[in-house]
């Protein structure tokens, strides 16, 4: 339910990143600064504050956002981040409305990164994105910080958090099935698998119904998704009156849809996907 990004990222006022600079600057980079890029790869926008709070915990309340800053404007400056040239949130002020997506030097190290370890994960730098791109991306990037923020206090893991197209799924048919997110949650004795769609209320309901459909045909062609299996797909809505039309759309769709699909309010996602995880039985 993702509007598409559009043109490269300005280069305006940039140096070339020269391949003997990125070969330098991974061997003076923090674990936490190459967890940073790990997230935003993932990801693909960040705001500061989120970064803040997964990657600036240990630290006391005063001196988190003081070194988040500098921290982000000294990647800003190597050009391993970029940030958006508009601030989230319009009016407010400071680097934590900032959102960063990754920059020239962030995806050429990540690319070293991979190399030495051998490791086939995608680099991801979207083009310049237009503001239904950047609500959306970051009401995802929010469902993540929220989880793993969560996992702290539960018990469970993340164990894989994709966003869209990482997250897209061979339908079987020649297509895709592409969801906002992927999702893999575990404990000591259970694992829990979820398709996430972020609607912010500006996608026409018949186009909905159709892709609520193809997860149903999805399932009853017999097709498995991640893990093996055919993940639960969640619906997160911005309206309590969004909420009731999705339900209702839901109710009447053909099975197994009552217990493949659901709906929750967005500040209500963490609870649904993790619930299943303090289940008995």
């Amino acid at each position: 339910m993702t509007p598409r990004a559009s043109r490269p990222l300005p280069a305006s006022g940039r140096q070339r990143v020269r391949s003997a600079f990125v070969v330098g600057l991974a061997e003076q980079l923090t674990e936490r600064e190459w967890q940073i890029m790990e997230t935003v790869n993932r990801l693909r926008l960040v705001t500061g504050r989120q970064l803040e709070r997964l990657h600036f915990t240990g630290l006391s309340g005063k001196s988190r956002p003081v070194v988040r800053w500098r921290v982000l404007k000294r990647l800003v400056g190597w050009q391993v981040l970029a940030p958006l040239p508009r601030r989230v949130g319009g009016g407010l002020r400071g680097s934590g409305q900032l959102a960063y997506a990754l920059d020239t030097a962030g995806e050429r190290l990540l690319l070293l990164r991979r190399n030495l370890r051998k490791d086939d994960e995608r680099i991801r730098r979207p083009g310049q994105p237009g503001e239904r791109f950047v609500k959306h991306t970051l009401a995802v990037s929010e469902l993540y910080v929220s989880l793993v923020e969560r996992s702290r206090l539960d018990g469970y893991r993340v164990d894989e958090f994709w966003a869209e197209p990482a997250a897209w799924w061979p339908n079987g048919v020649g297509g895709w099935m592409k969801p906002d997110a992927y999702v893999a949650l575990s404990t000591a004795d259970v694992i829990d698998h979820w398709w996430i769609e972020v609607d912010l209320a500006t996608e026409a309901v018949p186009t909905l119904r159709g892709k609520f459909l193809a997860y149903t045909d999805f399932a009853n062609r017999g097709q498995l998704g991640p893990g093996d299996v055919v993940p639960r797909i969640l619906v997160t809505v911005p309206t309590e009156y969004r909420h009731q039309r999705l339900s209702r759309i839901l109710a009447g769709l053909p099975a197994p849809a009552d217990q493949l699909l659901f709906v929750a309010m967005h500040e209500s996602a963490v609870d649904a996907v993790t619930a299943a995880l303090h289940t008995p039985g």
